[in-house]
């Protein structure tokens, strides 16, 4: 491989780990359960946050992203993103509510990826004092 092929394979990598992240705040706000969980791999592992049982099947990822999926109301927004690698590090606002209540909790998330372009990790970054009621 020379160094311009080397350099559009990780230019092409770079370029499906920013869709995904992207896809995945999206998904956040509009999506199911179901399309969070198809954007990981098939071993992967969710540790969120940092700390709790490591989830590493797609019914734990489903049962895990329902929760806030099925909240009355819920508005991701991201702050930053840094790809490097196989690995996206960002931050986002996450807005949920239902039942006339309100929070808010600004995550950082680490994603690592495989060579196919979906999350073969995640760890999310926040302890409990950054859940916010509103």
């Amino acid at each position: 491989m020379t160094v311009e092929q080397d350099n559009a394979a990780g230019a092409d990598l770079a370029d499906r780990i920013t869709a995904v992240v992207d896809a995945y705040i999206d998904l956040l706000t509009n999506g199911t359960a179901e399309q969070i969980a198809d954007l990981y791999a098939s071993d992967a592992t969710v540790e969120d946050p940092i700390g709790t049982d490591v989830r590493n099947t797609r019914e734990q990822l489903v049962e895990f992203y329902s929760v806030i999926t099925n909240m009355d109301e819920r508005t991701a927004t991201l702050k930053w993103k840094k790809v490097a690698g196989d690995t996206a590090v960002f931050e986002f606002t996450l807005v949920t509510g239902t039942s006339g209540m309100r929070f808010e909790i600004t995550p950082v998330d680490v994603m690592v990826f495989d060579e196919a372009g979906k999350v073969s990790s995640m760890r999310a970054v926040w302890q409990a004092s950054d859940l916010v009621q509103l």
